[in-house]
């Protein structure tokens, strides 16, 4: 996929006040939409992937963990996890839940990632990529490889352009396929030949890529889940 297929016509001013829109967005909803321990709902998407997550010895990175699904995936499989939000209420409401973990991280993921080169071999990034523009998503992609040791994976989940109940092709498009909704947030959707561009193949191996749905709040969510490694060396 040739670059050129973006078209920038936003500023990072532009770009910093949508998230902190979203921020304020999500800050509001955790704090009605914040469960207990007991009503969190795991809903196993990450079994496509439990091979990778079973032999992982080290940390595993939650990008975006919102209410905790997959902190409760990961915790039940007794495996030492970090969730990550950009929320302060998600990270309260996470600290709350799961007073067991030692590590929680809140910081804004455009800023980069607060982990030492080569720390770990799993990162998830569960609907939590979809919202930057094309040069903000290739630092966070640049970042998590930066944090993954070598032929370390990154799994993860992003909006496909046929989401059409939740805003595919809807509001004004900045760039290629990246929409800026009525109220002022961003929100991207991917195809498999984005996928392809963002994890280019100089940098990693495509491992996983289909695209599938989910149930989510009422309707049908349409997504594309992957996986990707960290390229081999030679």
């Amino acid at each position: 996929m040739n670059s050129d297929r973006f078209k920038n016509d936003s500023n990072k001013q532009n770009e910093q006040i949508a998230n902190l829109k979203a921020q304020e967005q999500w800050n509001e909803a955790f704090k009605v939409y914040g469960r207990n321990r007991n009503e969190i709902k795991v809903d196993g998407w990450m079994d496509i992937f439990r091979d990778y997550i079973e032999v992982c010895e080290t940390p595993i990175i939650d990008l975006g963990c919102g209410s905790g699904n997959n902190i409760l995936y990961l915790v039940e499989k007794e495996k030492d996890v970090i969730p990550c939000d950009y929320s302060i209420v998600a990270m309260q409401n996470i600290s709350n839940n799961f007073p067991e973990l030692e590590v929680t991280k809140q910081f804004d993921m455009t800023k980069g990632l607060p982990f030492q080169d080569n720390f770990t071999d799993v990162v998830i990034a569960d609907l939590s990529l979809h919202y930057f523009t094309e040069a903000t998503t290739i630092y966070i992609i640049n970042e998590i490889k930066r944090v993954l040791k070598p032929n370390g994976r990154l799994l993860y989940r992003v909006n496909s352009i046929n989401d059409i109940n939740y805003g595919a092709g809807q509001g004004k498009e900045i760039e290629h396929h990246l929409y800026e909704t009525n109220d002022g947030k961003y929100k991207r959707f991917f195809d498999k030949d984005d996928i392809l561009h963002f994890f280019n193949s100089s940098n990693w191996d495509v491992l996983f890529l289909q695209e599938q749905t989910m149930g989510r709040y009422g309707q049908e969510k349409v997504l594309i889940t992957g996986a990707v490694q960290v390229k081999k060396n030679d």
